[in-house]
């Protein structure tokens, strides 16, 4: 594991697991009866964090290679199904962390934010995406999914921040 990588989870989590014990109504509600869990909720979003940083979609893999190389990270690791089922009970909790995280950032009182969209088809030949408008803009490629070749555009808003802060409460 990159070191640069273990200093990034090491800040997330003090700084998750600060969170947490500052606000303990945002964590999921635990039974009063039976096993505490062996890993806690901030080790867990960690986890999760740095499962998306390292590009691994596949949980049992991810987990195969956490058992392999992050043990120093993390004593306790989940099997796939008990990850899957807390990650899922912390869905809330991981929202409202990413707004409070985003708060200590600059970026929080920016006045514009870029949001990226879906490619909008706007040609499907070479020749109409060279005499479009949008020549120098669109990209022209295949899309699997349609099957054919074309000319795609994606659309960019700029938006001021109290636009979008309804959106992220």
């Amino acid at each position: 594991m990159d070191a640069d990588l273990d200093t990034l989870a090491t800040a997330l989590y003090v700084r998750a697991d600060d969170l947490l014990k500052d606000c303990p109504e945002r964590a999921p509600e635990r039974p009063a009866v039976g096993f505490a869990p062996k890993i806690t909720d901030a080790e867990l979003i960690t986890l999760a964090v740095m499962q998306a940083l390292c590009g691994r979609p596949s949980e049992v893999r991810w987990l195969r290679y956490a058992h392999a190389g992050l043990r120093h990270l993390f004593p306790y690791l989940p099997k796939q199904p008990g990850y899957n089922k807390r990650l899922r009970a912390l869905t809330d909790t991981i929202g409202w962390l990413i707004s409070m995280l985003a708060r200590d950032t600059s970026l929080f009182t920016d006045d514009v934010w870029i949001v990226d969209s879906t490619p909008v088809e706007c040609a499907r030949s070479r020749q109409t995406v060279r005499r479009s408008d949008l020549a120098g803009w669109a990209e022209y490629g295949y899309c699997a999914s349609h099957s054919a070749t074309s000319g795609a555009c994606g659309c960019t808003c700029c938006a001021p921040w109290a636009a979008c802060r309804s959106a992220s409460r």
